[in-house]
């Protein structure tokens, strides 16, 4: 099923007891609107990205079809962050209303047997009418994984960025501390970006060896369109010995996409955290370290 196209209907899976709407589901009565937030977990291989496309097959489209189901009415979903073609997500936050009222296990169960197998809801609860999966998020957090072998791998296709090229992560780790702080990143955001200010604040941008992979971790208050590709571009130029480690400090100077290299491949790009207020009550994220023991 993970291959299959969403823009065919899937067949409502109800039948057995874990996915059976229980009397207690409709015990309230189905008048008032509740919000409900969701997180999800995808692997964006296959997907044009989050954001629905009339002729393309989208995560947003998949979730929407999959909880309509469990609904029994046409939702429509908001996210915290619309990824790319490719790009994967760990913790990507949703939120839909609905006049139903079911209990958040029927919400998770119910959603996920009727989603491809690379979609997941991972939790799923009430939250009160304020709260905005996009609006209400005070940052965000990405992975970025590079494989670096001599050789293509079969098995870390789309899940990571192969280089066959060694990259040196000490110079990259020194070009990385001028990047955090609060900066004019024009230098680093896509030149379609729509965002009115290109202003941002990266709070840490880590650097990891593991074995032959390559792990950069970003968090951020939000960040601009292809910023973090843009970010892992000029860190592994740097990397691989092409540019100087002075170029990430220049690039902020000189604010002009135009020079500043390119952009990395979207398949080694994970959302992998959304922050929200404690006033949500939503559940503490670990942002998945566990996936990424290698």
């Amino acid at each position: 099923m993970a291959d299959a196209d969403c823009a065919r209907r899937y067949v409502p899976v109800f039948a057995s007891a874990a996915f059976a709407m229980t009397l207690a589901d409709r015990a309230d009565g189905e008048s008032a609107m509740s919000r409900i937030a969701m997180a999800v977990e995808y692997d964006g291989s296959g997907y044009s990205g989050w954001q629905y496309q009339k002729h393309a097959r989208s995560v947003q489209e998949c979730l929407e079809q999959a909880v309509a189901v469990v609904a029994d009415h046409p939702i429509r979903v908001h996210c915290a962050g619309r990824t790319d073609s490719g790009v994967h997500a760990l913790g990507q936050v949703v939120h839909f209303d609905t006049p139903v009222h079911r209990r958040e296990r029927s919400w998770i169960l119910g959603t996920n047997a009727n989603l491809p197998e690379s979609i997941a809801v991972r939790w799923a609860m009430r939250v009160q009418p304020d709260f905005h999966a996009r609006f209400s998020a005070t940052g965000r957090h990405y992975r970025y994984l590079i494989l670096c072998q001599p050789t293509r791998s079969a098995l870390w296709v789309n899940r990571a960025v192969w280089t066959h090229r060694r990259l040196d992560v000490i110079p990259m780790r020194e070009a990385a501390r001028a990047l955090v702080g609060c900066h004019d990143f024009t230098s680093f955001r896509a030149l379609a970006c729509q965002a009115k200010s290109p202003v941002r604040t990266i709070r840490y941008l880590q650097i990891e060896r593991r074995g032959l992979l390559i792990e950069l971790r970003v968090g951020a208050d939000g960040f601009l369109h292809h910023m973090v590709r843009n970010l892992a571009g000029v860190l592994m130029a740097i990397g691989r010995g092409d540019a100087e480690v002075d170029w990430t400090r220049t690039l902020l100077d000189q604010r002009n996409r135009a020079l500043g290299g390119v952009t990395a491949p979207p398949q080694g790009l994970y959302l992998a955290r959304i922050d929200y207020p404690k006033q949500f009550g939503l559940p503490l994220e670990d942002d998945a370290s566990h996936l990424f023991m290698f």
